[in-house]
């Protein structure tokens, strides 16, 4: 007998149509993808790019019927991988997995070995996706400035989308890190929350999100940007001489609306973060580094816990602006 489990399925509404609905339903295996190895998933998440994919916003659903979620933790309940055995506690990031290939949002999910870590000792699978990929991606950028070589004797670091999930763990882990953390964000009613933690001012979006100059004052550093257009832009701008910028998002737009100046005249340099096929290695030493290296504390404070039936409305919230920090949904 196969076994069933409950999954969010996206489906075309018409055989040609350009829209999808999304419900909750009893599936069976015969809904997931080859792999080798397969997962009781424990917990998932809802990251901005969950949002975009299940509200049709983005064209980030590729295949249909399709079980959407792009993160999720677990179990590995069957494997053919010496790398994941039984009993195994696992995370997943990416690799299109609740895009093209059956994800995040089920009780069970098909996946390649290559794609999965093993958990870290210190997290647990729930804190692993209140971490989620946004928080895994705040961790790569601050990666890739700590490969630059950008340390907190440079000058304070700019976290933009700051209570975003994304923004939430930057700010944390920037702090933790020891660096004066200016926090931008449009809900000023956020304040305190930033604060604790860890920034040391927190200004309002309006001061990067229209139209700028080439050049601004020179104000940071670095910058952890997780919203692009003319937000990355006017961050680049007052950017301080040889100070580095880490890209990772589109909340504002995919645009860059902007000049060379930055880069010619103070030596600015803009590092792209990717953490969808991003390799291995990384993922292993990001993962890592955040079992260590993020207060448990402080990630609590920025979570939230809701069911699987609740995802479809929290994609909503997230597109809306009306998530604060992480969104961790329970799944079994």
């Amino acid at each position: 007998m196969a076994t069933t489990f409950r999954a969010l399925v996206a489906r075309k509404t018409a055989p040609d149509a350009k829209g999808h609905a999304v419900s909750l339903e009893t599936v069976d295996d015969s809904i997931l993808a080859d792999g080798d190895v397969t997962v009781r998933v424990t917990h998932s998440t809802v990251n901005y790019k969950d949002g975009l994919a299940i509200t049709g916003r983005s064209p980030i659903l590729r295949t249909f019927p399709v079980i959407p979620g792009i993160d999720f933790a677990g179990v590995v309940e069957e494997s053919a991988s010496p790398d994941f055995p039984v009993g195994a506690k696992v995370v997943l990031n990416g690799w299109g997995v609740g895009e093209t290939h059956p994800g995040g949002y089920a009780e069970r999910a098909r996946v390649k070995a290559q794609w999965l870590v093993k958990l870290p000792d210190g997290l647990t699978t729930a804190q692993a996706m209140a971490i989620g990929t946004a928080g895994y991606t705040a961790m790569l950028c601050r990666m890739a400035l700590d490969r630059f070589g950008m340390t907190p004797d440079r000058g304070p670091a700019l976290v933009t989308g700051a209570a975003g999930g994304v923004g939430s763990v930057a700010v944390a882990l920037m702090a933790a890190a020891g660096w004066e953390v200016i926090a931008s964000t449009g809900r000023m009613e956020e304040a305190e929350y930033l604060k604790s933690l860890g920034a040391s001012s927190v200004i309002h979006r309006d001061e990067l999100s229209g139209p700028g100059k080439p050049l601004g004052k020179e104000r940071w550093a670095a910058v952890i940007d997780s919203v692009g257009s003319h937000t990355l832009v006017n961050a680049i701008a007052s950017t301080r001489y040889r100070g580095a910028v880490a890209a990772c998002g589109l909340a504002q737009g995919m645009d860059l609306p902007g000049t060379v100046a930055p880069f010619i005249l103070r030596g600015v340099s803009l590092l792209g973060v990717d953490s969808v096929m991003c390799p291995t290695p990384d993922r292993v030493e990001a993962w890592s580094r955040l079992a260590k290296e993020l207060d448990h504390g402080k990630l609590a404070a920025m979570t939230s816990h809701i069911a699987l039936e609740d995802v479809p409305r929290a994609a909503q919230d997230i597109l809306a602006g009306k998530v604060r920090g992480r969104l961790v949904v329970d799944i079994g």
